[in-house]
């Protein structure tokens, strides 16, 4: 008795688009941000994570890291590399980072399609 297989070639993948785009203003302060850094720090990547909190239930969380953990996912755009903690890389698909700068504060802005919900303040959010 003799088994069949059957081979296909499979059709060629299509290119991803990146779960989060950075806007221009957001790549130069990013850019700022690593060149005035001490030696040290200058290796060291940015991570954009979600942390349970704030009266909506999600805020987001931005750190300084070494190294990326197994499952973070890298992004990089005109130079600049971000990683996206694994856990909240579902919530982030399709969200924009921008950089705000006013008279009375300066922050990184996301831009996210998957909001549902926003508290009054605007630190935290619900997907």
């Amino acid at each position: 008795m003799s088994a069949r297989v059957m081979v296909r070639m499979a059709p060629a993948l299509k290119g991803r688009r990146s779960p989060l785009t950075l806007t221009q203003a957001a790549v130069k302060r990013l850019k700022e941000l690593q060149q005035s850094s001490s030696l040290e720090e200058k290796n060291k990547t940015l991570k954009i994570g979600i942390q349970g909190k704030g009266c909506s239930g999600n805020a987001y969380t931005l750190s300084w890291v070494n190294e990326p953990k197994k499952f973070d996912e890298k992004v990089t755009q005109d130079g600049v590399t971000v990683l996206i903690d694994s856990k909240a890389l579902l919530t982030l698909i399709g969200t924009e980072m921008d950089w705000f700068e006013g008279k009375l504060a300066s922050q990184f802005v996301f831009n996210n399609p998957n909001i549902k919900g926003a508290c009054g303040c605007g630190e935290s959010f619900l997907v």
